[in-house]
């Protein structure tokens, strides 16, 4: 591989070979070595020193992330190498590893056609490695595998190079085992790694030394060799007959695919617009010279470019001054200027041509998974992320002049972020802002206070909780205050392959549209008729029209999903949003006045019914739960299972290795916390490590529930005893 230095100019001219592009993210569990591999590829490509690749952390550019050692946002970075005396481009995006950060691995994967899953062989498979494969099989990106910190097996564990060769021929076949798992189907077996075709590499990225088989036969290089200079520690030596950023780079140009090969199995499983239409064929050949057609997969904030959006191009190109239709806005927007991002910075280019990672400039009110075109199109399947927000806190100015700047900053960090939400608490004024965990409530915490200057005040973490049922009710009458429109609904819970299937965003939140969706329903175990009647789902929750003849039921349907939306917003119980429920309108009668249907009317009549149906049936409370992963020594293994089930811990497995002890279990978030990491370290002397990774909602014990929600009615300024249906009914 022959040593080049690029420019931006030169990385744009290789834009324009499709076969010479990859588009690669780096993934793994947190602590793997993502960023610290990172580093000797961009040291590689000339951007920064090869004496300090694995030191700097490059894409690790934020105060924040500086701080903590930690990637907590996905960075795009363009790379340009020579290789076979071959001019090659490779948009590489470095993920996040910790779980509260993995929606910035969800949107990543959007734009890459391929990975490579770092894994340090001593910790071995851990939950979010699990994750973020599954979440590129998703996506359909293609994965090779790199095993970092390999040396830590011959001087922390001492094992022999037999036991070691042991313990890396298992650590393949068991991911290779979750690639046949989550992998498509016509992709199972073609997409496992190997030793033998040079896409499993092992090395140490801090270390700057990799070797994979065709690296090996090059350098005339044996696994003895390593064992001997790794005991020696002769890092130099391991260095020159086995360079990290040869072997890598090989791995990927060989191994991932061009955004040629990629779309062609990518745009169908991704677009689900017509497939004999201009744009589906365009964008399956990569054509440049047809309309352009991208995806938005992340938003940053500069503060003299406003939001820049970070978009996969797949077909056509972008260039200054083009004007786009984005989904779900009525009007075209000129864009302002076109950029490649390099880390931190953006450096300005005419244009970005299709197979390619744009920073667009200048448009409007844009969102992650916005699809950015030319002509007016189907937009791309909306990016699904499985975990939810599950843990609040209220946060306010200290100095009430700052609250609109503070309202503008909690704006632009909902875009950057993702999996926040954030309303306003009408009683105190206060702003309640929900993440993913402490940890991510943190990191937005001190955006706030140290990137738009914001004294703040912020409260204990709060439990999202969720409301549901567990069988049905009615049917519930609702009336309009004016008596002169009624409303008769059923109320049930929503098949749990519904639910899944609107988890895995197989099934789009919104108004259905098009035949597709009406057909994953019923794959679902959606019935039919009622698939063929849904007008809305919101929150994992249905609304359905199954009435029949119902004069002016079109004219009011608005403003029924209206109040549906409201009803399953805030619901009855504790005033939490209200999951996986079915609504079923069976019957209606309608004023013909539309004087007499305005929202004042129809809204409460559906909402009251709603509400009453629920308390009915007996909605009951889901809290979130978390899977932890815990190593302790062996000596506390005892104390710590007691401890976890005193937090109401559901211990799971127990494993052991040597006089390291695996503990996984399921915990409530509640329990969390409420001082989860001071009790554990004061347990184990600060030597147990944990993982914790989100394990969905599930239902509260009924003993605990009453206290439970008069807590959080009283939080909410309501009365401590939930409403009587007949209070909704009256």
């Amino acid at each position: 591989m022959v040593r080049k230095e690029y420019v931006v100019e030169e990385i744009a001219k290789i834009m324009g070979d499709i076969d010479n592009i990859r588009n690669v993210a780096i993934i793994a569990h947190v602590h793997h070595g993502k960023t610290t591999l990172t580093d000797s590829l961009l040291a590689k490509a000339g951007l920064i020193s090869k004496t300090v690749a694995g030191d700097v952390l490059y894409t690790n550019y934020e105060a924040i992330e500086k701080d903590r050692r930690m990637t907590i946002k996905s960075a795009a970075i363009s790379l340009g190498f020579n290789y076979n005396n071959k001019d090659y481009i490779i948009n590489l995006i470095d993920t996040p590893g910790h779980v509260d950060f993995g929606g910035h691995v969800t949107r990543a994967m959007r734009a890459v056609d391929g990975v490579v899953l770092v894994v340090d062989p001593v910790e071995g498979i851990m939950p979010q490695t699990e994750t973020v494969l599954r979440q590129s099989m998703k996506e359909k990106a293609k994965p090779v595998l790199f095993v970092n910190k390999t040396d830590r097996l011959l001087t922390e564990l001492r094992l022999t190079p037999e036991q070691t060769f042991e313990r890396l021929i298992k650590l393949i076949a068991d991911i290779n085992k979750l690639i046949e798992q989550y992998a498509p189907i016509e992709f199972a077996d073609k997409w496992k790694v190997s030793v033998e075709n040079g896409s499993v590499a092992f090395g140490s990225a801090y270390k700057r030394w990799a070797i994979s088989k065709r690296i090996m036969d090059k350098y005339k290089t044996t696994f003895k060799d390593i064992f001997e200079l790794t005991a020696k520690g002769d890092e130099a030596k391991l260095q020159e007959i086995a360079p990290i950023d040869e072997t890598i780079l090989t791995m990927i140009i060989e191994h991932l695919p061009s955004p040629k090969d990629a779309q062609s199995y990518r745009i169908p499983h991704l677009w689900h617009g017509d497939s004999n239409s201009e744009a589906s064929r365009a964008m399956a050949k990569v054509d440049r010279n047809a309309k352009t057609i991208a995806v938005v997969f992340g938003i940053t904030y500069d503060p003299h470019s406003g939001e820049i959006a970070i978009a996969r191009v797949f077909s056509g190109a972008v260039k200054k001054g083009m004007e786009f239709n984005v989904s779900g806005k009525n009007d075209k927007q000129r864009l302002q200027q076109v950029g490649v991002f390099m880390g931190p910075d953006k450096v300005i280019v005419d244009n970005v041509s299709a197979g390619n990672i744009a920073a667009l400039i200048g448009l409007k009110n844009i969102s992650v998974g916005d699809t950015i075109s030319e002509d007016e199109i189907e937009p791309f399947e909306q990016i699904t992320h499985y975990s939810k927000p599950v843990v609040t806190k209220t946060i306010e100015a200290k100095d009430s002049r700052d609250t609109l700047k503070l309202i503008e900053a909690l704006r632009e960090i909902g875009k950057t972020e993702f999996n926040i939400e954030v309303k306003i608490n009408q009683d105190t004024g206060e702003y309640l802002v929900s993440g993913m965990g402490e940890l991510h409530l943190e990191v937005i915490e001190t955006k706030i206070k140290d990137e738009f200057k914001i004294p703040i005040i912020v409260s204990a973490p709060i439990v999202v909780y969720q409301e549901t049922i567990e069988k049905g009710a009615g049917p519930i009458e609702g009336k309009s205050p004016n008596r002169h429109s009624k409303f008769y609904v059923m109320i049930e819970p929503l098949p749990k392959g519904v639910v899944d299937a609107i988890d895995e965003g197989l099934i789009k939140e919104g108004k259905p549209k098009g035949q597709n969706i009406i057909e994953a329903m019923v794959k679902a175990g959606l019935e039919r008729p009622l698939a063929k009647g849904v007008v809305d789902i919101a929150n994992r929750n249905m609304l359905i029209d199954a009435t029949k003849g119902v004069q002016y039921m079109n004219e009011v349907m608005e403003l029924l999903i209206d109040g549906f939306e409201e009803a399953v917003k805030d619901g009855p119980l504790a005033r939490e949003k209200v999951s996986g429920v079915m609504i079923k309108i069976i019957d209606a009668t309608i004023h013909e006045d539309p004087v007499h249907r305005g929202p004042a009317q129809i809204i409460p009549a559906i909402r009251n019914a709603i509400y009453a149906g629920l308390l009915t049936a007996g909605v009951l409370l889901l809290e979130p739960k978390q899977n932890f992963t815990i190593n302790i020594p062996q000596e506390y293994m005892s104390d710590v299972i007691s401890m976890l089930q005193s937090k109401r811990g559901q211990v799971n497995t127990i494993t052991q290795d040597r006089e390291q002890i695996s503990i996984i279990a399921k915990m409530p978030v509640a329990e969390v916390i409420k001082g989860f990491s001071n009790d554990i370290r004061g347990l184990t002397q600060g030597r147990a490590i944990w993982y914790q990774e989100f394990a969905g909602y599930e239902k509260m014990p009924q003993d605990l529930q009453n206290k439970v929600v008069a807590e959080i009615r009283k939080r909410k300024g309501q009365p401590p005893e939930p409403p009587k249906p007949e209070q909704f009914l009256a």
